[in-house]
């Protein structure tokens, strides 16, 4: 098999970065409004919504070794990955409308329209972006490159949670005239359709280069042990994991902080875009970060300023919203790089597990990237739910000083414990760049590349 030293064009670049820009239509609802959504609109109890989070996510959690391990032996003339970006858009829009949809049933009904739909809308996310993440693992080799790539990639991403946190209450209040479920039902229809034209729009304009050496597929439980013995993986994998876990408690509670302890619900949108953009910039930015430290080295300065700032937020006082602003933006800088150095990492484990093993499976590699993202979601929801409900929070009314405690805490406290958790598990993370450039050499020499 010929090697090729192509790089990728701008492009094809964007059209890759046009998959996350739709992705973020539907995760950065989760992240920003579900919580809140099945609280104050839907009618659930705090308690439930987190211990539904907590189960729902984990049991979608299976679902990612699995697609990761079906898309790893797709064989179509388009690729492995790439048909999942057309076969995935119906059942996306679909289980977007239905999330958001509120039955007229009793509490006991929609706790299970609820469970119900919820799984449906993650399956589905998860049969098309497993395999969206895992195109990046084999539409090129070189490690700056990617890094590159990744960060067109989360531009995108951050495009697509800007518009979402800017402009979903507004179009809950346009599409609902009055009625809340209503306008949410509206929003999600037409951020599906949106989805779709972006999907496809990746799905021409992007190519799969690198191909396994293997001539036959080897048994999923080959991959999973492959997966176990491959160290830098299970390191990266905490790492995400409890990345995800700041973020999320941070992003969720986010609507919280503003709508009960600022008491100021009309920032929420300004708040939520102001934070996006920052995380774009910071994604921006990434490349030229790479070309004075290496992956691992930014990935631990960033980590420990996030968690710094977080303690710093906790003593803004409820009128200091300018201040309040300026952490949230200096969060979201040193956040901003983390998704595209974090998935950048992700294939340079897949390069040394093919060079170690002789085998390679991108998917089964970056379906654990989905995982970490649902399982620190799933922990963070969970977490969120249970301190609310153990604070006294009670939806739409005025919050006791306990409850307004709680809120605080989870904005700021707790996710910047997580921050600094993760440092350490950065510290451990081996493949530095001369440990790539030798495995880059070895997939050459081989011909693993074309």
């Amino acid at each position: 098999m010929q090697t090729t030293s192509t790089s990728l064009s701008i492009k094809e670049k964007v059209g890759y970065a046009c998959g996350d820009v739709a992705s973020n239509f539907y995760w950065r609802v989760f992240d920003v409004f579900l919580f809140i959504f099945y609280t104050d609109v839907f009618g659930l109890p705090a308690a439930a919504v987190g211990t539904m989070m907590l189960v729902t996510r984990l049991i979608d959690a299976i679902s990612d070794p699995v697609m990761g391990a079906v898309a790893d032996r797709t064989k179509t003339r388009f690729g492995k990955f790439r048909p999942y970006l057309l076969w995935g858009i119906i059942p996306m829009v679909a289980a977007g409308v239905l999330t958001f949809t509120v039955p007229d049933v009793a509490p006991e009904g929609k706790l299970v329209w609820a469970y119900a739909t919820y799984i449906f809308m993650m399956l589905a996310y998860t049969f098309i972006n497993v395999p969206y993440g895992a195109l990046m693992g084999v539409m090129t080799s070189d490690s700056q490159d990617r890094t590159t790539l990744t960060s067109f990639r989360f531009i995108g991403a951050f495009t697509g949670g800007s518009i979402v946190a800017y402009f979903t209450p507004e179009l809950v209040k346009l599409f609902g005239q009055g009625d809340e479920a209503l306008g949410w039902q509206y929003t999600m229809l037409c951020y599906g359709l949106v989805t779709a034209v972006l999907f496809t729009i990746t799905f021409v304009s992007t190519k799969e280069r690198i191909h396994p050496p293997q001539k036959t597929p080897t048994p999923v439980l080959q991959d999973l042990k492959d997966l176990s013995q491959n160290k830098p993986w299970i390191i990266l994998f905490s790492i995400a994991l409890i990345i995800m876990l700041t973020i999320t408690l941070r992003g969720s509670t986010g609507t919280f902080y503003f709508k009960y302890y600022v008491g100021r619900e009309d920032l929420i949108g300004s708040f939520s875009l102001a934070y996006m953009l920052s995380l774009m910039m910071g994604a921006a930015i990434t490349p030229l970060l790479t070309k004075f430290f290496d992956k691992r080295t930014l990935l631990l300065i960033l980590m420990t300023l996030v968690g710094i700032l977080s303690t710093a937020f906790y003593w803004v006082p409820s009128d200091q919203i300018t201040l309040m602003f300026v952490l949230q933006i200096s969060i979201g800088l040193c956040l901003g790089p983390k998704s595209p150095l974090v998935f950048s990492m992700y294939a340079d484990t897949a390069d040394y597990s093919q060079v170690k093993t002789g085998r390679r499976a991108t998917a089964m590699i970056f379906s654990a990237a989905a995982f970490a993202q649902k399982l620190g979601g799933a922990l963070a929801g969970a977490t969120i739910g249970w301190i609310l409900a153990g604070m006294g929070y009670v939806a739409n009314v005025e919050q006791t000083s306990e409850s307004q405690t709680g809120i605080v805490l989870l904005m700021t406290v707790i996710p910047a414990v997580f921050a600094f958790l993760s440092v350490l598990f950065i510290y451990f993370y081996s493949l530095s760049e001369e440990k790539l450039q030798d495995i880059h050499a070895q997939m050459n020499a081989s011909g693993q590349q074309g």
